[in-house]
């Protein structure tokens, strides 16, 4: 399988990357509790906040040389924590329609079938590639602007336009990069399965 692995380059837990990454994941709870309160100049604010710890924690981490097995399973959760508390925040407030979030859903719910495959036969999650994170930026930009659109005026609907178009993009790339996922899985339980029947000789 064609895993995008990164080199581990310490194993410290307290690095700025991964304390970013922290903070990040502890704005999830203030972040979705000022969407369901409407308190919407506060949520952008948060959100927008993520985004920037979000590439400063990648950035950081690349250039400092504290790359970490904490910050590669930190990054991916804040990201899919954010997406799952906008998504349930905004369906609750019914600015997001029921099949938008359960397309965003499904895909979640069939990667979390393929980490576990990958347990099964002993390797790790895959890593976050390109597009799986183009596919978050995408949804990340889209969120705030249609929280935005929850209101009147040309700003409203100027955010409508955006944040659909930003929506539909991060979908269909958020729907590619698990596909992608799901077709490395399938070659690495298919080579598995041929490594059982042709061990290599004893010799």
């Amino acid at each position: 399988m064609e895993v995008q692995e990164t080199r581990v380059q310490t194993d410290r837990i307290f690095t700025i990357p991964n304390i970013l990454s922290m903070a990040r994941l502890a704005g999830v709870p203030l972040f979705l509790w000022l969407i369901l309160a409407e308190y919407d100049g506060w949520a952008l604010a948060v959100l927008m906040l993520s985004g920037i710890s979000d590439y400063l924690d990648g950035k950081l981490a690349r250039r400092w040389n504290q790359i970490s097995k904490l910050g590669r399973l930190l990054d991916p959760a804040a990201d899919r924590l954010y997406i799952l508390s906008t998504l349930f925040g905004l369906t609750y407030r019914e600015i997001l329609p029921l099949w938008l979030t359960g397309a965003l859903l499904a895909r979640e719910l069939m990667l979390l079938v393929m980490v576990w495959i990958l347990r099964r036969h002993g390797y790790p999650p895959p890593q976050v590639n390109f597009l799986g994170k183009a596919a978050t930026f995408n949804l990340m930009y889209a969120f705030p602007l249609l929280l935005l659109s929850d209101g009147s005026g040309s700003l409203a609907w100027l955010a409508s336009v955006f944040g659909w178009a930003f929506a539909g993009w991060g979908t269909t790339l958020y729907w590619w990069a698990g596909i992608l996922y799901v077709v490395q899985v399938r070659r690495l339980v298919k080579a598995d399965a041929t490594a059982d029947r042709n061990p290599p000789d004893a010799g």
